[in-house]
């Protein structure tokens, strides 16, 4: 990391996002860090993939502000995207086009320098030469996955927001995303911000997990310790208190 290089890859300040009468994101501030894995836990329904679309730039904040590699998204909103990229099991690539022609079409998308080479790079890396030339429509969940992920890498991202990667994933397959993910930001100066409802998922791979519930943080820290500290013996027990019951972490 040089210098000048920003601490914090992404930093989200009282982030609000309301439709008429309903809030669907409350004043959410937080960072991720460089080399670190952040969790962003919480219920169907909490905000979390509002959160993401915001960050992504596809729907604009109704308040706050998001900064990438401190560059202001609302101001200069390409310089910021050129740093992130996604991908989520909700958003699966055209399956009409081979592996390789996907990954040259978002590879122009985002004006990769040198792309025939980053390609070739990444689908050593991902382990897709041998589907190459096969159309992503018929790969199975897995190697779609894979694809997926190439595609996010191909501008050689700061910020990687991940939507549950590996939901449908056979344990396995999710361990090997799993680990793949934990490389590209041990091996580089990017972070990664991890929605998930797997918490053994969770505990394995986020260095910091952030609690949401009805669009406001109620509780931050490190996945490990964090139920205890809240009187929970797992984290999927204090996931659950936070769907059922958020008023009474509020109050502790």
């Amino acid at each position: 990391m040089s210098p000048s290089s920003p601490s914090k890859v992404l930093s989200v300040q009282a982030l609000r996002k309301q439709y008429g009468a309903t809030v669907a994101v409350d004043g959410l501030s937080f960072d991720v860090g460089r080399n670190e894995i952040v969790g962003l836990l919480g219920p169907n329904g909490a905000g979390k993939t509002t959160t993401i679309n915001m960050i992504l730039g596809v729907l604009e904040p109704s308040s706050g502000t998001i900064r990438i590699e401190d560059v202001d998204l609302a101001r200069r909103r390409s310089q910021a995207l050129a740093h992130t990229n996604f991908a989520a099991v909700y958003a699966p690539l055209p399956g009409n086009l081979t592996v390789q022609q996907n990954l040259r079409v978002f590879g122009l998308i985002y004006g990769v320098k040198g792309l025939s080479e980053r390609i070739e790079a990444l689908l050593v890396q991902f382990d897709l030469e041998k589907f190459r030339d096969v159309k992503c429509g018929v790969l199975s969940s897995g190697e779609q996955t894979r694809v997926a992920l190439a595609k996010a890498m191909l501008n050689h991202p700061q910020l990687l927001l991940l939507d549950e990667p590996t939901a449908s994933l056979d344990p396995s397959t999710a361990r090997d995303i799993r680990t793949r993910i934990r490389e590209f930001v041990t091996q580089g100066t990017g972070g990664v911000l991890w929605t998930s409802h797997n918490m053994y998922e969770v505990e394995e791979v986020c260095d910091r997990v952030l609690f949401v519930s009805r669009g406001k943080l109620l509780l931050e820290g490190d996945p490990r310790s964090l139920p205890r500290e809240h009187g929970k013996a797992t984290l999927e027990e204090l996931f659950i208190t936070v769907a059922r019951e958020p008023l009474a972490l509020e109050r502790t």
